[in-house]
Parts: C-alpha cells; sequence; structure tokens
C-alpha cells in the first residue's frame, strides 16, 4: 500500500519523487532504468490515459475498458512507488527496536525482492535497454546536459530475410532436409507464405518468378544473405556431409589472418542462391 500524499494531476511530480528515492541511494542498480523505462512509456501516452494512470496510483481501480491494455504499465507505476516508499522508510534506523519492530522492518526488506522481479522485464511488447552506445563528435554535439546517451526501447525484437522462390515448397524441403530448418506454412491475408527457423534465423519464402526470383549475383550482389556463426568450421562440416554445394571454402585459421574479411564459407541453396556464413565476432555486439 501506498503512504506518501502524490499530487492528483501531475505524473512529473511522481516521477521526481521516486528520482529523489533513487539519488539518495541504497537501490537496485536496475531501479533507476525501471524508472527511466516507466517514463519513456507515460510520456508516450495521451494525456487521457496519463491521467488514468494517476488514478490508479491513488487507488482507483474501476477504470474504463478503453485502458484495460496498458493497466500492467499502471501496475508496474504502482510498484516501483512502493518499493521507493520502502527503501525510505528503511532508512529510518530506531535506535531501538521492539521485537515485532524488529519483524515488521524484515519483513519490509524481504518485499524489496518481490518488487524488483519485475524491474525490466519487457512490458506491453517493449523492452529496455541501457547500452551505452559510442557516439562520434558530430552525433553529441549540442545534446549538452539534455542529450541521452543510454536507455532506449526496443520495439524490433527480430526480422526475417524474405526469399523470391519460383516453387516455395521445393525450397522449403531443400532448407529443411539440407539446413536443418523447421518450416511453417502460414496464410495470412496479404501473403501466402512459408516461415522457416532455425537457431535465430528466420527466412521467409513466397513464390514469384521472373528477375525478382533470380539470385542477386545476377545483378552484380555478391552473396543473397549473410549468416554469422561463432563456430562456421562446425557448420561447414554439417552441410558438406549433407552434400550442400560449397562454393567457396572456410580457410584455415593461418590463412585467415592474411585476408581483408571475416573468416567465412559460401554455400549455395537449391535455387541456386549463394549464402555467406561469417565467423561472429564478439566485438560486433
Amino acid at each position: 500500500m501506498l503512504e506518501k500524499e502524490y499530487p492528483a494531476h501531475d505524473m512529473n511530480t511522481v516521477f521526481d519523487l521516486m528520482q529523489s528515492t533513487i539519488d539518495a541511494g541504497g537501490t537496485d542498480e536496475k531501479a533507476q532504468d525501471e524508472l527511466l523505462f516507466l517514463n519513456h512509456l507515460f510520456a508516450a501516452l495521451p494525456a487521457e490515459a496519463v491521467e488514468y494512470g494517476m488514478m490508479f496510483l491513488h487507488g482507483e481501480r474501476e477504470l474504463p475498458d478503453s485502458v484495460k491494455e496498458i493497466i500492467p504499465l499502471f501496475i508496474r507505476l504502482v510498484n516501483l512507488a512502493e518499493y521507493c516508499e520502502t527503501v525510505d522508510r528503511l532508512r529510518d534506523i530506531p535506535a531501538q527496536m521492539t521485537t515485532e519492530e524488529v519483524l515488521a522492518r524484515k519483513d519490509m526488506m524481504d518485499s524489496l525482492d518481490e518488487h524488483e522481479k519485475a524491474f525490466l522485464k519487457p512490458l506491453l511488447g517493449y523492452q529496455y535497454s541501457n547500452q551505452k552506445v559510442e557516439k562520434g563528435p558530430e552525433e553529441t554535439e549540442g545534446e549538452g546536459e539534455n542529450g541521452t546517451d543510454g536507455g532506449r526501447l526496443l520495439l524490433m525484437n527480430s526480422q526475417a530475410a524474405v526469399f523470391v522462390c519460383p516453387d516455395p515448397y521445393k525450397t522449403s524441403i531443400f532448407y529443411e532436409t539440407k539446413l536443418g530448418f523447421k518450416a511453417a506454412h502460414l496464410d495470412d491475408e496479404t501473403m501466402p507464405h512459408i516461415r522457416l527457423t532455425r537457431d535465430n534465423i528466420a527466412l521467409v519464402l513466397v513464390k514469384g518468378s521472373g528477375d525478382i526470383a533470380r539470385p542477386l549475383r545476377k545483378f552484380g550482389i555478391k552473396y543473397d544473405m549473410y549468416i554469422y556463426c561463432s563456430e562456421p568450421y562446425l557448420l561447414q562440416n554439417e552441410l558438406s556431409s549433407l552434400d550442400v554445394k560449397i562454393t567457396e571454402a572456410l580457410p584455415d585459421a593461418e590463412e585467415a589472418k592474411q585476408m581483408n574479411v571475416n573468416r567465412q564459407f559460401v554455400f549455395e541453396d537449391c535455387d541456386g542462391r549463394h549464402i555467406c556464413v561469417s565467423q561472429y565476432l564478439e566485438s560486433y555486439t
């Protein structure tokens, strides 16, 4: 339960109050990012939705159906507010405590763990990244104290290359039997397609003919797709054992040191596409 008096209509003041608690220290290291995450999400809401969030903070639970989908955001706000209030209460350490007061204090400390479990978990389809991005002088110029070099919302979770195929079923069988992909045959309203997945790779096969279905090297582009692989040697051996055509073999480690490209190999699929499998380097992350 919340005990502080919060303003009735000023969400910015609510965030300022929680920020002051975090600035005073003693909170989990993720609390700051959780605050920024919630602040980003509320900033993207229309004023009416923010007002309903304030009502929820003050104990109102009978909200209209129009905001039911964002109730989880309001719950996370209350969770962080309760967490900050608990941290503030724990800062006051009495000189003497009764047994009941000691047990109550322990319960408060234990409750912090429960609140912290929610910090930075994806919310409403959004995810938060606190990764620091290195910027050049031209990118940071003019940002000053108001610039941001940290947290951002991640809305793009995955991607899939689209291959146009004369016969998607034939291509799907090749990728399933030779390359270890799993297929899901899907029909939506706009584009019947086959989705192929393996590890972190996804492909979408659609039916088409003519130039759009030809390998990109016919147009001067060397590869149709790159796959980054932590162990390309193992993958090359796997594909070779299944009689997949290797058009460019993986160089050995010593030879690769003299090359001006990543250590890589290239294979050809049943439609003539050339797929480059390149050594994955941690420095790229």
